[in-house]
């Protein structure tokens, strides 16, 4: 991926932030229906073809999904990985197991063998998300993503600085670029 590039080349530390991405759906899933109309088919499959594309320059494989799931419990494991050490594997892990294999990430014994996968103790996972020992610093990077108007995963940002979207190397680099020239 492109930002792995970024740290490779440059001086450059990840932070993840959790965002609202679905907040609504139940854990089980909710079924993507088919559109009732052509214009709503051909936006979705236009939607989609872009997406594609994106994850292909990236050199990443995206699967065509019939259910969204609610990432909460997801997102309160990755922050629970990374106090473990094992965040940037921890949210590979997820991101394959949802784009890739269409894991559901709002079911708990799904995220166990995630967990289990990146090298984790599931069981000790499984307390933190029985415990939502980590709920609260989910609710942070949600309000902050509010109080910033992040509307849209990834989302990179750097002092007061937004950039939106997936992003080639490229871009990427030149947000660095331009980051380290209004710093100095």
């Amino acid at each position: 991926m492109s930002i792995d590039k970024l740290k490779e080349k440059k001086d450059v530390s990840i932070t993840w932030r959790h965002y609202p991405l679905h907040p609504s759906i139940p854990n089980e899933g909710l079924k993507i229906k088919d559109g009732s109309d052509n214009e709503t088919n051909a936006n979705r499959k236009a939607y989609s073809e872009h997406l594609e594309s994106q994850f292909r320059e990236q050199g990443l494989k995206l699967v065509s999904r019939k259910v969204i799931s609610n990432s909460r419990m997801a997102q309160e494991l990755a922050a629970w990985a990374v106090s473990q050490k094992f965040g940037a594997k921890i949210h590979i892990k997820l991101f394959e197991a949802y784009f890739v294999d269409k894991k559901n990430l709002g079911d708990i014994p799904t995220l166990l063998e995630i967990t289990k996968s990146a090298g984790l103790d599931p069981h000790l996972a499984k307390q933190a998300l029985e415990n939502r020992a980590f709920a609260d610093e989910v609710n942070k990077d949600w309000e902050f993503a509010r109080e910033n108007g992040i509307t849209g995963v990834p989302t990179f940002h750097a002092k007061d600085f937004f950039l939106y979207g997936m992003q080639p190397y490229e871009v990427l680099e030149r947000f660095y670029n331009n980051l380290r020239r209004k710093v100095t």
